[in-house]
């Protein structure tokens, strides 16, 4: 007889395990199904986010931000370095060290909260049961009350530049550079093309970014994506727009990649490229037939809006599912599931999730852009506060960039917040707070906040909403 859960989790990534740890914290008899094997062989939790994405990325921008600062920066300080090195192995060796410690503590807070770990890929088939194949070929079923899929995406090949992992790599092998390669291509100019881009460009790499679009982000406010497009092409990132890849040659180590753009056919030949468009829902031998779970046109598994599929009892959050693929948006749906399955009406505010870009300087925002909102015929105004006038960030010599804050003309309630600039991740944070509880430009400016802080930033564009701003001139309103 095989044996049954309450809830059994297929994934252990950031919106699996959050899911199966919020279930066994209300009372329910949870397991977590997770197949990916870590660099030692073992089964490693956290998903894409922890082992091969958000984590060991952003250990690596810091590790190369670090370097960058010491040779490029340190002397406004009056800190002189001599000769600075970096040591690309140990640089990776640290990486791997943070990915190690937080896989691990995923283990930990499953044992203290009683989640069952199986090791082995999951399978819905019908009747909410749960087909796991070990590494061996063998097979258990396991039964379920409810079922949460949580199976997370993979990066997205291209038929003109296959990924071998050596020359061609994708965004997982990107993080494993031994040298910094001479010649870098990156094929999109993504959130991941952008960030793994900026690494290696800090670290001696000639960088040209390929990006099939005529337009740079697209999806970020304009005003900060035209100032994100002109600080990094001043950091040495090439970046070519409009250029869609049309093939690539291996010879040796080193790689031709054809392109077109405006101008016609072209040509370029790299050390390495690496292959960033986006990634898709993994639903790889997920679904047997016979388990009636719906997908859309896109391939994402059907959901609602509290991410239940079609069929009673089966959930599905993050990557597989509808909206932004953001490893925070995947843990807060965990949540919602298990609160719900418990009888809770719990929701998600799908309109107030934060984007981050963590380049230098970062970019983020959280809510409507102002082309939306044009878009959309709602009048705006706008006020927008830059960091060269900002104290803190002069002392901290990182001046660049702004803070851009949008309200509506008639009730002024905050609709967007957008910044390009120090600490910009934590600055939106502190917005998308505000604006969960309604918040108006005024409001905001009617707050004090501390000094000197970058926050004061968020302050004065939102008094410069108004033209109410203390430390620049005021412009007219919109």
């Amino acid at each position: 007889m095989s044996q049954k859960y309450d809830v059994i989790v297929i994934g252990g990534g950031p919106g699996g395990y959050v899911a199966a740890i919020k279930s066994a914290q209300l009372g329910f008899k949870t397991a977590c199904i997770e197949k990916y094997k870590g660099k030692d062989g073992k089964m490693a939790l956290g998903g894409t986010c922890l082992n091969v994405g958000c984590i060991p990325s952003k250990a690596l921008l810091d590790s190369s931000w670090k370097f960058h600062e010491a040779t490029e920066s340190f002397a406004v300080h009056g800190i002189s370095t001599g000769d600075v090195k970096i040591d690309v192995p140990a640089m990776i060796g640290r990486k791997d060290g943070i990915v190690k410690n937080l896989t691990g503590g995923i283990g930990l807070l499953f044992k203290g909260n009683g989640v069952t770990s199986i090791e082995g890929h999951g399978k819905l088939l019908a009747n909410k049961r749960v087909e796991v194949t070990k590494d061996d070929g063998s097979v258990e079923v396991y039964e379920a009350d409810n079922v949460i899929i949580a199976s997370g995406s993979q990066p997205i090949n291209i038929p003109p530049a296959p990924v071998d992992q050596k020359v061609i790599v994708d965004s997982t092998g990107a993080l494993d550079f031994q040298e910094a390669p001479k010649r870098l291509g990156v094929i999109g100019a993504g959130v991941i093309g952008l960030e793994l881009g900026s690494v290696w460009a800090r670290l001696g790499s000639k960088v040209t970014v390929i990006e099939a679009l005529d337009k740079f982000l697209p999806a970020v406010d304009e005003q900060v994506a035209k100032e994100a497009q002109k600080v990094l092409t001043k950091q040495g990132l090439e970046i070519r727009l409009g250029a869609r890849v049309t093939g690539s040659t291996v010879k040796g180590n080193e790689v031709t990649v054809a392109f077109t753009d405006a101008e016609g056919e072209k040509q370029e030949t790299f050390d390495k490229v690496i292959v960033a468009v986006g990634r898709r829902p993994e639903t790889k031998n997920l679904l047997a037939e016979d388990s009636e779970v719906k997908l859309d046109e896109r391939g994402f598994i059907y959901v609602n809006e509290f991410c239940a599929t079609s069929v009673p009892g089966v959930y599905a959050i993050g990557d597989v599912v509808r909206g932004p693929m953001l490893a925070h948006k995947a843990s807060e749906e965990g949540v919602m599931v298990a609160e719900r399955i418990a009888g809770h009406k719990a929701q998600m505010n799908y309109d107030l999730i934060p984007g981050v870009i963590y380049t230098h300087p970062e970019i983020a925002g959280v809510g409507k852009t102002e082309q939306q909102l044009k878009g959309e015929g709602v009048a705006i105004n706008v006020g927008v506060f830059p960091f060269a006038a900002s104290g803190r960030a002069m002392a901290a010599n990182d001046t660049t960039g702004f803070v851009k804050i949008i309200a509506d003309a008639a009730t002024d309630r905050v609709l967007g917040a957008h910044v390009i600039g120090p600490s910009a991740a934590e600055l939106v944070q502190q917005c998308a707070i505000a604006m969960e509880f309604g918040t108006s430009a005024e409001d905001l400016g009617l707050m004090v906040f501390s000094h000197p802080t970058l926050s004061e930033a968020v302050h004065e564009a939102a008094l410069a909403v108004n033209g109410e701003a203390i430390h620049i001139p005021n412009r007219k309103k919109r």
